[in-house]
Parts: structure tokens; sequence; C-alpha cells
């Protein structure tokens, strides 16, 4: 799975042991994934809690006012995108949704008629990736203009950093067949890379983080603490302040929430009963707040979180410790969903199968005391289709069989586990949650299957090795390999050409009109901006001593002062 990947090998402490196979002690891949880093620090008391801070609050919102009369008020173009532009980096969107959707709506129509050419690149570009952010299809011939009598673009270009990390940002948001965006990205990043080293602070920041990675796979929370840290150094508004105490606000609810998460995860005491998991509750949470992290999705977060990191511990049953034996009645007993299957389990299978059911029954009561119970029956549906996909990929292994690339994307698109975070993420979204939404995603459109598809390449080619090392199944990277007659950094080159197809189809998938509302399709685009950040540079979610405990201290931790 791509969300809950397994590496590493070694033998570690067993707390039970098989009842289902007859041995004493059966012979049990195990992997040497590092303890919890965090420990009981989510479960203590915050030592300021801004929600609950009256003056706090008070000023928030006057600043709040403030903002939103800038944004009123401003009459220019390019000062009322470059406004949005910063409200959007500093995490505040949502507050002005309907004020930022006016203008887009504005924008849009005079594009429509053609009123989109002014000759300022770093305009043109900056609209057109605000327009194609919020699903306006707007066409990207409108930087033919920018280009000499050869069709390259214009060299004299180069010499504006401004627009031409404007123009490099926008080609992000191209789709299939749209060149010249793929032309528009080589031209601004070539150039880019030649001028970063020799340009001053801020501008040179902003480069090399959009360099690193662009705003349209970067994550919400890390990308406003990351860009408030910038603005400090050029400037100090209400937009400014707001923005810092909105992000501690946030972060007061955000641990508020993790210190009831932190209780149930005490409670069921997997750390000891199961010692073999990745136990990651904390970067279970982390993955979900970045899929969605505003105060109104505080349900949907904690019932997303407990169900991925049910699923992490059910894809190392199935990947690390569970002997062959083992697999058929556990993937039965979630096929039956019924708690008299248990029965036929080892104790640390029945463990994790009872604690599944006892969560989603959870779920189920409080549901009810809304009438919308029924989202139960569409999460239950997912996990069980993911758990099938885990069995069918360990007979794979233990069989020997090595299927080719094309069969195992089909079915390694299921075990990324996106398909069924997608899902889960919905299920305690709020009234805007609809039977035809829960629909669209158990089909699983081409939106989930490209962010699928996104997850389980950036998995395969960060943790290869070390699965191979503890004895997996093949990955994309040897079966890409094996059949194009190519080397691992060849394959490694090519997968990667296929992420970036992927997010062309993500792009195409959010133009208007889209099969469902807004709202859902950012939950499902903000999976594959995780998996980017994520495993970047390995296997953040398995691994997370390095990088993710930094990035989760910044947005979880560690307060911006004020």
């Amino acid at each position: 799975m791509a969300l809950v990947s397994g590496s590493g090998h070694s033998d570690g402490p067993n707390a039970y042991s098989s009842q289902s196979s007859g041995k004493t002690n059966p012979v049990r891949k195990s992997a040497n994934y590092h303890p919890n880093i965090w420990g009981d620090l989510f479960l203590q008391s915050s030592p300021q809690d801004y929600m609950l801070d009256e003056e706090i609050k008070i000023r928030a919102e006057g600043l709040k006012d403030q903002v939103r009369r800038m944004l009123q008020n401003a009459s220019d173009p390019l000062v009322e995108m470059n406004l949005i532009d910063s409200i959007q980096r500093l995490g505040v969107a949502y507050h002005f949704e309907t004020e930022i959707e006016e203008k887009l709506k504005r924008w849009y129509n005079a594009w429509a008629d053609g009123l989109n050419d002014g000759e300022d690149l770093h305009a043109v570009a900056l609209q057109f990736r605000l327009l194609r952010q919020h699903g306006y299809n707007v066409s990207p011939d409108v930087f033919c203009k920018f280009k000499d009598n050869t069709g390259n673009f214009k060299e004299n270009l180069a010499r504006d950093i401004r627009s031409l990390l404007s123009l490099y940002e926008a080609s992000f948001l191209g789709t299939h067949e749209e060149d010249i965006l793929d032309e528009a990205n080589k031209f601004s990043r070539d150039h880019l890379q030649l001028a970063v080293h020799h340009l001053s602070s801020p501008l040179s920041t902003l480069v090399k983080l959009s360099l690193e990675l662009p705003l349209q796979k970067r994550v919400q929370r890390l990308q406003a603490r990351c860009y408030i840290s910038i603005y400090e150094e050029e400037r100090y508004d209400a937009l400014l302040e707001f923005a810092k105490l909105d992000f501690n606000m946030l972060q007061s609810l955000h641990k508020r929430e993790l210190r009831n998460i932190s209780l149930w995860w005490k409670k069921i005491d997997f750390t000891r009963k199961l010692p073999f998991i990745r136990d990651r509750l904390v970067e279970c949470y982390f993955w979900i707040l970045e899929v969605y992290y505003q105060p109104q999705y505080s349900r949907g977060r904690m019932m997303a979180t407990k169900i991925i990191y049910l699923t992490s511990v059910m894809d190392d049953i199935f990947d690390v410790y569970a002997t062959p034996e083992e697999l058929g009645p556990f993937t039965d007993a979630i096929l039956r969903w019924d708690r008299g299957a248990a029965d036929k389990l080892p104790d640390y299978m029945k463990v994790h199968f009872l604690e599944v059911l006892d969560c989603v029954d959870e779920f189920e009561k409080e549901l009810a005391e809304e009438g919308q119970s029924y989202r139960i029956y569409y999460l239950k549906e997912a996990f069980k289709e993911v758990s099938k996909a885990y069995n069918k990929e360990a007979q794979w292994f233990h069989s020997g069989y090595s299927p080719s690339y094309s069969e195992y994307m089909r079915l390694a698109l299921v075990t990324s586990g996106y398909p069924l975070v997608s899902v889960v993420s919905m299920v305690g979204m709020g009234e805007i949650v609809t039977k035809e939404a829960l629909e669209w995603a158990m089909s699983t459109p081409q939106l989930i299957k490209a962010c699928s598809a996104i997850a389980r390449i950036k998995d395969d080619i960060q943790s290869n090795e070390s699965e191979q090392e503890r004895g997996h199944v093949a990955s994309s990277v040897q079966l890409y390999m094996k059949e194009n007659e190519c080397t691992y950094d060849e394959a490694c080159v090519m997968l990667q050409g296929k992420v970036e197809r992927a997010w062309k189809d993500i792009n195409k998938e959010c133009l208007k009109p889209t099969p469902v509302p807004m709202p859902f399709l950012v939950r499902v685009v903000n999976l594959a901006r995780v998996i980017e950040v994520l495993y970047q540079n390995r296997d953040g979610y398995t691994d997370s001593t390095h990088e993710t405990k930094e990035r989760i201290l910044s947005v979880l931790v560690n307060p911006i002062p004020i």
C-alpha cells in the first residue's frame, strides 16, 4: 500500500503465536520498523489554546474583516490576483471563498470575451493558474504572444524572474496535448535553474521552493507555514498577521483532535499487542490533515485517521507478519464483516479485526443520529476491496508468481490505499456529502485512478530496495525493468514520466463541468499532493524520523511566534 508501504528487514518480538497454522513458532517475515517517535506527546495538554483565547479570537475576526475589505476594494486586476495568490499561499483562502469565486467568475467571463490580451507575462500566467486551479478551462494559447518568430519563447523574458516564476507555476496546470505548457515548463525551469544562485532573498527562496516542488504539488498546511516565514521578509500587514493567528488557532484545534485520537490509540494498545506494525498514528493524522485542514472537517479527520491507521496495521499483517495459511481466514472474516468470524483467527488478527468492527460501529452510530448511516456501507465495501487486493498480492508473493507490469498496476491501484482513503475522507465531511458523490468515488473514476497511480509509483521507487530485501511481490520498478530490458535508473525515469502524465489526468478531471462538486475533487487531489511531499526523498511514512518529523513539528507542535 503506498499510503502505508513496508520496508526493512530483521527479526522482532512476537506478541501472539498462531492458532491456525498448527505450529508453535511459525516462520514469519518481520521488519525493523522504528518505534513510535512521539510517545505520549499529544496526550499532554497544550500550553496555550488559541481557540479558547477570546482576545485572540476578537483580534483575528477584526483582521479577517480587514482582509475582506482589501479583497472587495481591490479594483486593479493585478492587485486582485496578487492578493488572492497571497491569501491562498498563506492558507486562509477558506475564509474568503465567496469573494474569491466572484472575482474568478468575472475574470473568466473577461477571458471568454477575449479581454486577456495584456503583455505582462506575470499577470497572464498568474491569472491562468488561478483560473485553472479553480476548474475554469481557459486556453493556454494566451502564451503564444510571448513567443518569437521561430516559435520559441522570447529570450528577453528570462530577465524578469518574477514573470518566469509565474510561467513555471502555471505550466503545471496543463492537460494532455497542451504542448505550449510543456515548452513553457522547460523554458522557465532552465532559466530559473541558471538564475537561482544569483538572486537575493526572498525571491531566491521562492524560486528554490518552486524548483523543488511547484505549488500544484504542495500541501496546504506546510505551504502556509513556509510562506508565512517568507512573507515576513518583505511585508507585515493585516493579511500576514491574520494568517499567523489563524495558523495557530487551527493548530490548537488539530492538537485537540490528535489528543482525542491518541486516547483511542492508547486504549486499543496496538503498540504492545502488535509489536510488528508501523506504529504511525501521528503520521496518519498528518496525512489526512493535509487532505483537509479546515475546522468544518474535524469529524472527517478523526474518522479518516482511525481507518487509515487500521488499514496500515492490516497492510503489515498481510505484508510482513501473517503466514500464508492465516491470510485466507483473515480475508474471509473481513469480507463477511461478522464478529463470529473472529473465532477462527489467531489472537493477533482477532485484536485487529474486532477493533475495525468496533470503530466502524461507532462511526455508524454517530452518523445515524444525523440520518447519514448509509455512508458506512461505502466505507465497508472500500475496506473489503483493499483486503482482497492485499490477499491477492500476498498470494502472488507466496506462490512465486510474477505478474506483468499492467497486471500488477491494476491491483496496485487498489493496494495503494487511495481508492479506500478517497471514500473514507468523504464519509465524515458533513451535509455536503451525497450518495451520488460516494457512488462516484466507489466507481474509481479517472481522477482516483490517476492519484492512485502516483501513489503506487512514487512509493515503489522509494521502497523498492528495502521491500525486495525483506521479501515482497515484484514492484512496478522491477517489472518495468524486466519488460523493457532497462536499468533501474532508466525505469525510474520512465515511471516518473508516468507520474507526470497522471498529473495531467488530474488537471483535466478537475476542469468544469465536473462530475461532483469541487470540494470532493480537492480531497482526492490533496491525496496526490501528500504522496509527492512524503515520498519526495524517501518513504516518509515508514521512516518518519527525518523530513516527516520536522514537518509534523512545524505544523502540529510549534506555534508561530506572534
